[in-house]
């Protein structure tokens, strides 16, 4: 009766090391693009006092997430709406906020991914926060997201404001 015990024991844990396994060489898209989007935060945001090629280095990185024909559209309250149609506008964008800023927090939340049937692209709705220096409230805005797959890894080829009511 005991050996029966331990064979299921065994057996039991043998089954959630392959599961285990199994999620963490094939992770689901919905995982991967989870992963790319807390990268993407990480990068966007700026350290105090980062040094020239630290903010260097974060804005190739940043622009490692976009397509190259990547397009952005977003509506700032009491501003006009900013589109980047180029990935040489978003990265002269991300070097304009990170000479302007010494210090911000970006992060990406209630994450919402839909995979296309294709499984070649996705979308995702979430919300960006924004902590800037010397604010206690952040900024908030609605995102709407397309990704795309290219070579094993998924960009953004849109991010647009969703207008909510105010």
């Amino acid at each position: 009766m005991r050996t029966w015990l331990v064979r299921l024991v065994l057996v039991g844990a043998l089954g959630s090391m392959a599961f285990w396994a199994w999620s963490f060489l094939f992770p689901t898209p919905e995982h991967v693009i989870r992963k790319e989007l807390a990268e993407l935060a990480r990068a966007a945001s700026i350290g105090p006092n980062e040094a020239p090629l630290t903010k260097l280095a974060k804005t190739q990185k940043l622009m490692s997430f976009f397509t190259d024909d990547a397009e952005v559209t977003i509506e700032v309250p009491g501003h006009l709406t900013q589109t980047l149609s180029r990935h040489d506008d978003l990265q002269q964008a991300a070097m304009g906020a990170r000479s302007l800023l010494n210090n911000l927090k970006v992060e990406l939340l209630d994450v919402v991914i839909t995979v296309g049937a294709d499984k070649q692209s996705a979308l995702a709705d979430l919300t960006a926060t924004a902590t800037l220096p010397g604010e206690k409230i952040p900024e908030v805005q609605e995102l709407h997201m397309s990704f795309k797959k290219a070579d094993h890894s998924w960009l953004i080829s849109r991010v647009e404001t969703v207008k909510t009511l105010r």
